[in-house]
């Protein structure tokens, strides 16, 4: 927190001297302070190497929580650090923080999950020697109202129970302690209240008990709106490269990386679902963590769930011990926080192919297979042949309800997709093979940070349609990147060429939530970027090799983008040579750091079979006088591919209001053909019906958002729908629906309809393929919230 403004000279109330003289003018309020920084992120992650991290998880659906156990494996990089900050949230409530030393060679630690109910108990001052004492972590006064320090007291169970005989406690780090008044241990938050009371969080036993555990002094401040930080006070007799385990217990409810739904909200509507959503800061709510994709580690967790949920992560290895009911889980390579994914559910699964399956809730497990078999491992294929090795063992995909609040995830061997996309088919090809490219570009090799995301959207675009090419054909890539960039464009002239969130480098203000930076440039202009270094080579197979190796040297690391243009310049001397870098007008660091869209896009002649009858059919529209039968015989559009009918229907929408005759004869034509189609044209083509107010179809808009539950459906429609003069119609259709949609999507098309937010007017779900900006996941109003810059309703898929 920035320090407050000193006082103006002379209007101390306590100075001496003479009598003032004539009253002065008042003196100008002082500038609001700084935004704090992202402090674990920022600072804290710098001092330490994070070896492993453990979770013990409890799933408590009829409460609608989650307990947890976080064991983190450490050792300080220099000089002993005072405290360690971690990344943490509001909806999770932190209830005891212990130290513990790692011996050498111990494996990882089980855990102890408690039985029956009851409140959670306090956790003690447990015995330990005078080298646990702690270092004094004093409160900042201008925060102890609201985030105070917090310590255990001393009647409960201990974390791990010694084997050895009970140490002396440090009598200055116990007074320390015990001293400390009682109060709440996290943020308080009207949008995030305290769990109720429930069985405690599950305790960690680890194989060698002589190594006890220690309670630890810690405070829960908030700092940004998007999260808080823990601080913990640290032994003063830790000493560098030393390793320990540092130990939390805690709760966590509804927040923005966990969504709880009840049965009616599934697809089967059978049992309670529960999945995480961790992209780009969110899963500081799922655990405390550094949460920041510079610092990447292992992980392993044992999670008991109630009977007949079936549980999954984002691991490279998993069992179930059914006699003790949990499920264990193991990722061998190390991931950032981002990464770690659980889904629960009513889930079955099938092979459809030799590592890979897929898993979904019952209803929609023939659907899936039938669309899938076979198709994943022959994109796997075409992958490695063109970026090497698939290093992480399986790719399943799970398919999720509507509510997922994103088109797809690229989680390590466990990719998530909404199963709204299922009916798409060729949305659902493309959105699979780019989370099938996120596992070279994104997952194997990171952005180091969110200001640079095009690392990773920009170079798995890139992947993603070289693998499409290979398999599909250039014309079929041709329409679909025509089909995006047309987006990107769409998006430049709402929000101008002179937006800063239009550089590949965007700037991250401290305290600014990351994933308001989630926008097209990102994905488009990256893309475009990564392939004009492709052409500079001659040939695209020349950078595909450069690309091998690029993987293969940074491998589990996070990079900036010199990392990326310095390999690249050193594996192309020639080019290097010829200064390529510094082109006029072309430049790497225009590039990167122009606002603007950009420089220079690809030739897209070769998708022309597919692409221009779709520019031919949109002229006969839009010409006057129109020729209504000329056009409406021209072509047939139910032949198409999915991709020709929405680029069209983008077109038109782009091209709204249109005249009243041209909207009349394209009902008449069009209509009935789209309305057996898929979610995503009839989506295009009701929105033009809104926007055109074109009332004999409004009964289809009503229709379609009393089954459709999918925020990527139903955002779109009720800002248009409330742009003009419907909104009693929204009203009339949301009271009808509002018990079918998850409390997040409630909360955020009420802001729409009571509110009067300015919508995206060419908001679609053409955008991208993944991370929806976590201020839709919390669902929080803000000022970014109705500001195009937050692109909040861009459906951006990861």
């Amino acid at each position: 927190m920035a320090a407050p403004a000193p006082r103006p000279p002379g209007l101390c109330c306590c100075r001496k001297g003479p009598p003032p003289g004539p009253e002065a003018p008042p003196a100008p309020p002082p500038p609001p302070p700084e935004p704090p920084p992202d402090v674990a992120s920022a600072s804290s992650s710098q001092l330490f190497r994070l070896r492993h991290l453990q979770l013990g998880l409890e799933l408590r659906p009829a409460a609608r929580a989650l307990a947890g156990c976080l064991v983190l494996e450490l050792c300080a990089l220099r000089a002993r650090p005072r405290a360690l900050v971690l990344d943490t949230h509001p909806a999770l409530r932190v209830l005891s923080a212990g130290y513990r030393r790692a011996p050498a060679g111990e494996g990882p630690c089980a855990f102890a999950f408690p039985a029956g109910p009851g409140p959670p108990p306090a956790e003690p001052l447990l015995p330990c020697g005078s080298a646990c004492a702690l270092t004094p972590l004093l409160p900042d006064p201008s925060t102890v109202s609201s985030s105070p320090l917090s310590a255990p007291s001393t009647a409960s169970t201990p974390l791990s129970a010694p084997a050895t005989p009970v140490l002396t406690p440090d009598p200055g780090a116990q007074a320390q302690l015990a001293a400390l008044p009682s109060s709440p241990l996290a943020c308080p938050s009207p949008d995030f209240p305290p769990a109720p009371d429930l069985p405690p969080p599950p305790c960690p036993t680890f194989p060698d008990p002589s190594a006890a555990s220690c309670p630890l002094v810690f405070r829960v401040d908030p700092f940004t709106d998007y999260g808080s930080s823990l601080t913990i006070s640290l032994p003063a007799a830790l000493q560098p490269h030393q390793p320990f385990q540092i130990i939390v217990r805690y709760t966590t409810t509804d927040g923005p990386a966990i969504w709880w739904l009840d049965p009616e909200l599934t697809c089967g509507k059978a049992k309670p679902f529960v999945f995480t959503q961790g992209h780009s800061v969110c899963n500081r709510s799922f655990f405390p963590c550094f949460d920041t994709p510079a610092v990447k580690c292992t992980y392993s967790a044992t999670v008991k769930a109630p009977a007949g949920i079936q549980v999954l992560m984002s691991a490279t290895q998993s069992t179930y011990l059914e006699q003790e009911g949990v499920y264990q889980f193991y990722m061998e390579y190390p991931v950032p926080a981002y990464l770690v994914a659980l889904v629960a559910g009513d889930l079955i699964s099938a092979d459809i192919g030799p590592r890979s399956r897929v898993w979904a809730e019952p209803c929609l497990l023939p659907t899936a297979i039938s669309k899938l078999s076979g198709m994943v491992e022959r994109w796997l294929s075409a992958a490695e042949s063109l970026y090497g090795p698939y290093i992480w063992g399986r790719y399943d995909i799970v398919f999720l309800p509507p509510s997922f609040p994103i088109v797809a995830m690229e989680n390590p061997c466990l990719t998530f997709i909404i199963s709204s996309i299922l009916e798409s088919d060729d949305f659902l090809i493309i959105d699979v093979i780019h989370e099938i490219a996120h596992s070279w570009f994104g997952n194997a090799v990171t952005n180091a940070t969110w200001e640079e995301m095009w690392l990773s959207e920009g170079l798995a675009t890139y992947a993603q349609r070289r693998i499409t090419t290979e398999t599909y054909g250039a014309a079929f890539t041709c329409l679909e990147t025509a089909f995006r960039l047309d987006a990107l464009h769409r998006q430049m002239k709402l929000l101008g060429e002179d937006n800063p969130v239009s550089k590949l480098q965007v700037k991250l203000e401290p305290g600014v939530n990351p994933s308001n930076l989630m926008n097209l440039f990102t994905y488009e202009k990256g893309y475009c970027f990564v392939y004009y270094l492709s052409q500079l080579c001659g040939d695209p197979k020349h950078f595909d090799s450069f690309l091998r190796a690029y993987i293969e040297k940074y491998k589990f690391t996070s990079v900036v983008a010199q990392d990326l243009l310095d390999s690249f310049l050193n594996f192309f001397p020639e080019l290097k040579e010829q200064s390529v870098d510094n082109k006029a007008g072309l430049e790497f660091e225009r590039w990167l750091n122009a606002t603007g869209p950009p420089l220079a896009e690809p030739d897209l002649s070769q998708g022309s079979s597919l692409i221009r009858p779709v520019e031919t059919l949109f002229k006969l529209w839009t010409t006057e006088p129109l020729d209504a039968v000329a056009a409406a015989s021209s072509v047939d559009i139910t032949k198409w591919r999915p991709f020709q009918t929405v680029l069209f229907l983008d077109r038109l929408l782009d091209g709204s209001p249109l005249p009243p005759e041209v909207i009349k004869k394209l009902s008449e034509c069009y209509s009935s053909q789209l309305d057996t189609m898929n979610a995503e044209i009839r989506i295009r083509w009701l929105q033009i019906v809104v926007r055109n107010d074109y009332y004999p179809d409004f009964y289809k808009v009503r229709h379609f958002l009393e089954y459709q539950m999918s925020r990527m459906y139903t955002i779109p429609l009720y800002e248009d729908i409330c742009t003009g003069t419907l909104k009693s119609f929204a009203l009339e259709v949301f009271y009808q629906t509002q018990n079918q949609l998850h409390p997040n999507l409630r909360k955020t098309i009420q802001q729409i309809l009571t509110q009067g937010l300015n919508p995206l007017p060419t908001t679609d779900t053409t955008a991208v393929a993944t991370d929806t900006p976590t201020m839709v996941l919390e669902d929080k109003p803000s000022e970014a919230a109705n500001s195009a810059i937050s692109l909040r309703d861009v459906n951006v898929s990861a």
